[in-house]
This record gives structure tokens, C-alpha cells and sequence, in this order.
């Protein structure tokens, strides 16, 4: 079993820093050149495959509602796998949670991506 490793949110792979800076930004398709062609996401319970899918998921993913986020934590498994914790504060239900987004890299893009409540 691998022990994660605290790290500032500057040690994170470049990729994965422009995908969380333009996904904040709600810019989708800058978001989505941070993933391989046949990348998997899944939020939520649904799972969205490939460029295309990815780009509806990033279009409106939270677009219903108005939030805030913060990158709170990132944490290195190992040289592929990253985890970072956004807390978001809105006005969707609940109004407040942290989210783990636990990143698989292939090369330099990402390959796979779980949001999960932490």
C-alpha cells in the first residue's frame, strides 16, 4: 500500500494544475486538453468517457448553481496518481463540502479522474 505524501499545491504535475485552474474557471476546453483522447471521468455516481463526453460533463458539471472553491490539500500516492481536496461553499444543496479529485496520470495528461466527497 502506498502512504500519500503531503505537497504544496505548487508540486502538483503541471497538467493537473491547469485542468483544476481552468475547471474553477468553468473554461472547458481548456480543461479538457489536460486528458488522454479516451480518459475516464466519474462524479457523482455517472461516468463520462473520451473527449466529447468529458467536454458535456465539464460544460455543465455545477453550472445550476453558484460556489466558491478553494484548493485546501494535494497529496502524492506516486509519480501517477495525485489526490487533490477542493472545499466549495455555495448554493447548491448542502451549501458546503470537500472534494477529493483523485487523478491518474498517463505520461503528462490525465488518464483517469474521480471526484468524490472526502
Amino acid at each position: 500500500m502506498t502512504t500519500p505524501t503531503a505537497v504544496p499545491p505548487t508540486g502538483l504535475p503541471a497538467r493537473v494544475q491547469e485542468f483544476l485552474t481552468a475547471h474553477t474557471a468553468r473554461d472547458a476546453d481548456t480543461a479538457v486538453r489536460a486528458f488522454t483522447p479516451d480518459a475516464v471521468v466519474t462524479d457523482e455516481g455517472r461516468t463520462f468517457r473520451g473527449t466529447e463526453e468529458l467536454l458535456g460533463f465539464l460544460r455543465h458539471s455545477g453550472s445550476e448553481f453558484s460556489y466558491t472553491t478553494e484548493l485546501t490539500a494535494v497529496e502524492r500516492l506516486d509519480d501517477e496518481h495525485w489526490v487533490a481536496v477542493n472545499h466549495l461553499e455555495g448554493d447548491f444543496p448542502g451549501g458546503v463540502v470537500d472534494l477529493a479529485y483523485r487523478f491518474t496520470l498517463v505520461g503528462d495528461l490525465i488518464a483517469e479522474l474521480v471526484i468524490a466527497p472526502r
